[in-house]
């Protein structure tokens, strides 16, 4: 997917842009193209952006460490606000604290939206962060191995001896 021009997007018809796509994304790893739908929306001092898609993962178990397929879909929306960048900084300190409600994306309105890397993002967010390959997965399975009476070395003989003297608990 291409990069948007901010400012291009108000000369579209209702100033949306819709993009339906079937592309594989760098840097994600998934069996199958990502594919969907994704609409950007100028709204005039922030984007609204609204994605559904899907793909396929290959994740690992936690708790078997076996591989598995998994459906990844996003269904999401996010407001990004059009301010630059330097208008919020100038005459800023250089440490300041930030509050809860500056804590959201911008861009600049002269600047590009990157579809893509928006998607990317997204879809990072809706991995499972606990990976398991079904709810009943019992984990690695242990498998006791009947004691050998491997040679000791010469030199542990005597903490072998000690060993025998400690009663069995």
């Amino acid at each position: 997917m291409e990069a948007l021009y901010i400012p291009q997007l108000v000369k579209v018809v209702d100033k949306t842009q819709v993009i339906s796509f079937r592309e594989r994304l760098p840097g994600l790893e998934t069996l199958t193209p990502v594919q969907g739908e994704l609409i950007i929306k100028h709204q005039g001092n922030y984007l609204e952006v609204k994605a559904q898609a899907e793909t396929i993962m290959t994740l690992t178990c936690n708790r078997c460490l076996q591989n598995y397929n998994h459906r990844l879909s996003v269904d999401t929306s996010e407001l990004i606000w059009l301010e630059d960048p330097s208008d919020r900084l100038e005459g800023a300190p250089l440490e300041r604290e930030v509050g809860l409600e500056d804590l959201v994306e911008s861009l600049s309105p002269q600047g590009y939206f990157h579809p893509s890397e928006w998607l990317y993002e997204q879809l990072c967010l809706a991995i499972p962060q606990q990976q398991i390959c079904q709810l009943e997965c019992p984990g690695i399975q242990l498998v006791e191995e009947p004691k050998a009476n491997f040679p000791v070395d010469h030199r542990w003989s005597t903490l072998a001896a000690f060993k025998t003297q400690l009663p069995d608990s």
